[in-house]
């Protein structure tokens, strides 16, 4: 049952960003920071988790996901050690993923030459 629910959720969170791109005429840029954001204040009330084991990868992979990993990390280190946690909190919980996405990045640049 797990499989239909994160597909329906997960579904209904790319429907949400095509219709950003079809209807609102936002950019990819506009959309991926609204969806970011959405995913910042889900976890900021506290509705992200249960979603999480609701519907497993349906909320996990989307990029609503680095929003809730933003805020869930800021909030962590903010009750364990204080408001400076705010900040490494932040860079503790995304800076794997971020760093990956560099790395794959200028390894993909070294591979794959521009036309033009």
């Amino acid at each position: 049952m797990i499989f239909l629910w994160a597909f329906i959720i997960g579904g209904a969170i790319c429907v949400l960003g095509q219709l950003m791109f079809d209807v609102v005429k936002l950019t990819p840029a506009h959309t991926m920071s609204v969806l970011v954001v959405l995913g910042a204040i889900v976890d900021g009330l506290g509705w992200y988790e249960p979603l999480i084991k609701f519907a497993g990868a349906g909320v996990t992979v989307p990029i609503t996901s680095f929003g809730n990993a933003l805020v869930h990390g800021a909030l962590t280190e903010l009750h364990a050690v204080g408001w400076i946690g705010v900040i490494s909190g932040i860079f503790k919980v995304t800076s794997a993923g971020v760093s990956a996405a560099i790395i794959f990045s200028f390894l993909a640049a070294l591979v794959v030459r521009p036309k033009g």
